[in-house]
Formats: structure tokens, C-alpha cells, sequence
């Protein structure tokens, strides 16, 4: 028996445009970086923190891995953030994590880690499962009064939770600890100051 193909209707055309490829790649690029940009990788300068650190930042505050906590596995806070707040893989999360945590990295590291985070001559972290991690100190200081509305929340990527646009940072983060970024033709490094 022959099976019968449906007819496709190729008179529909609507949202087809015709352009010049050229003009088309040039905007859709341009988009793109521009999404990249904002969306990821430069820090906002109110917090001094790119959106994957903020969201690590919520996701531990959310779940008490707090300062005062006990440390939690690391694979287990990326885990939380990954599936909440950040699909974007567990490795952009873990390397902002472990950059966070370095002492040599930051001047004023914002997580707190047990175990081998790396080191000044390039040797790379342990794997996330060997590493454990809360919240530092200081690191609290720019979530206080969060949940006083001093911030805007925004729906996560699925709008089944929400997260801070930016966070209240009490402190002058981007002074304290500068920040790298690297985007679609452009970068930023903004060192530390005094």
C-alpha cells in the first residue's frame, strides 16, 4: 500500500519577507551580540556582578548556604542553579563559582570553598563534586534587605520562579573586587581599587 504525503500549502507566506542576505546577517549579528552583552557577559555596574554570579548569589541565599551555614557540595548549588535560574550548562556555573571563591582572583572572594578551588599558576579547581562552598561574609552584604522590594524581580528563563534583576549590594562591589568581561566585540577589565 502506498502511503499518501499531505499536500503542503505553499501559498501561506505570512512573516516571509524578502531580504538581501547581507542585510539580514548583519542585524541578526547584530542582535546577537547585543543579547550576549546585557543577557550575560558584562557585569551590571549597580551590583558589579554578571548575571551567572547573581544568580549563584540567589540560588545559595535561597537555599541558606549562607555564611553562618554549614558547606554544601558545590555539584549541588550548581545543580539548584542550573535548573532554576541558569540553563546554560553546569560549566559556566561552576568556573564563576570557583572564580569567586579564589582568593588570588578576587580581592575580596565572595564564596567561601573547602577543597581545591585552583591556584594562582593556572592549576584548574576539582571537580564540583569534591568541592564544597557557601556564601561569604561579605557576600551577604549585597543581598541585605532583598526581600524588603529594593530590587526588581524578573521570571526566570521557564516563569516558574523569580530573580532579582540586580542585587541591593550594600557594598561598592565593583570597586572592591573590579570585573573581567568578555563579549561580542568588546571587553571589560576594571580593576581593583583602593
Amino acid at each position: 500500500m502506498i502511503e499518501k504525503k499531505p499536500k503542503i500549502n505553499t501559498d501561506n507566506n505570512r512573516g516571509v519577507e524578502a531580504r538581501e542576505i547581507s542585510d539580514e546577517l548583519r542585524e541578526s549579528y547584530l542582535d546577537y551580540a547585543m543579547s550576549v552583552i546585557v543577557a550575560r557577559a558584562l557585569p551590571d555596574v549597580r551590583d558589579g556582578l554578571k548575571p551567572v554570579q547573581r544568580r549563584i548569589f540567589w540560588g545559595m541565599w535561597d537555599d541558606g548556604v549562607t555564611h553562618s551555614a554549614k558547606f554544601r557540595k558545590s555539584a549541588n548549588v550548581v545543580g539548584a542553579v542550573m535548573g532554576r535560574y541558569h540553563p546554560h550548562g553546569d560549566s559556566s556555573i561552576y568556573d564563576a563559582m570557583a572564580r569567586m571563591a579564589q582568593n588570588f582572583s578576587l580581592r575580596y572572594p565572595l564564596i567561601e570553598g573547602q577543597g581545591n578551588w585552583g591556584s594562582i599558576d593556572g592549576d584548574s579547581p576539582a571537580a564540583m563534586r569534591y568541592t564544597e562552598t557557601r556564601l561569604s561574609r561579605i557576600a551577604e552584604e549585597l543581598l541585605v534587605d532583598i526581600d524588603k522590594e529594593t530590587v526588581p524581580f524578573v521570571s526566570n528563563y521557564d516563569s516558574t520562579r523569580e530573580e532579582p534583576k540586580v542585587l541591593p549590594a550594600k557594598l561598592p562591589n565593583l570597586l572592591l573586587n573590579g570585573t573581567v568581561g568578555i563579549a561580542v566585540g568588546m571587553a571589560t577589565n576594571i580593576p581593583p581599587h583602593n
